[in-house]
């Protein structure tokens, strides 16, 4: 992960803390990585849409909301797009990005870095598609683009379940996954 996207997250967590401290006696035993998933479903369900961080030309972060589809089984995220937008060519250009969900009410956010890759087949296209995008997507042989993000590293915090980082280096909870997404 670039430097400038590290420093991103770590300014939303700072944002997130500096808005609801937390007492110290809140904090709980580290959850297993099941529980951190099942944790991280629950943020990204709250949440629906998410931003999606890439890099452009000069290596600068770009984000933008889109609304992805719920995770696979192995975490895996699908999005749909348009093949001409921007994000498009920062994703061929470096596949290294960031998906960022915030759940305002629970005072809790899941970042998953990873890496993502364009995926133009059609029985693809006509699984994850969603009725409501009809209007964006006239032409969804030409239009319509699937991006899929394969986790890396995930990491949360829920303010309101006492699921913080740690109090000397607000390091929060992760999970780092291996090869094709699978977890570590």
């Amino acid at each position: 992960m670039t430097r400038t996207l590290r420093n991103l997250q770590l300014l939303v967590l700072l944002l997130l803390f500096a808005a609801s401290p937390v007492d110290a006696q809140q904090a709980t035993q580290p959850l297993s990585r099941d529980e951190l998933i099942a944790n991280a479903r629950e943020i990204i369900s709250a949440a629906r849409y998410c931003a999606l961080i890439t890099l452009d030309s000069s290596s600068r972060p770009q984000a933008r909301t889109v609304d992805p589809f719920t995770p696979d089984e192995d975490m895996k995220i699908w999005i749909g797009t348009n093949p001409r937008s921007r994000k498009v060519a920062e994703i061929s250009r470096n596949r290294r990005v960031t998906l960022y969900y915030f759940d305002r009410d629970a005072q809790a956010y899941v970042s998953i870095s990873g890496t993502a890759r364009l995926v133009n087949d059609p029985k693809e296209k006509a699984k994850r598609w969603k009725d409501e995008w009809k209007d964006f997507y006239p032409d969804r042989v030409r239009d319509y683009l699937l991006i899929v993000v394969t986790p890396e590293n995930l990491e949360l915090v829920n303010v309101k379940k006492g699921i913080v980082g740690d109090p000397q280096t607000w390091k929060p909870p992760s999970v780092t996954f291996g090869k094709r997404g699978q977890r570590k």
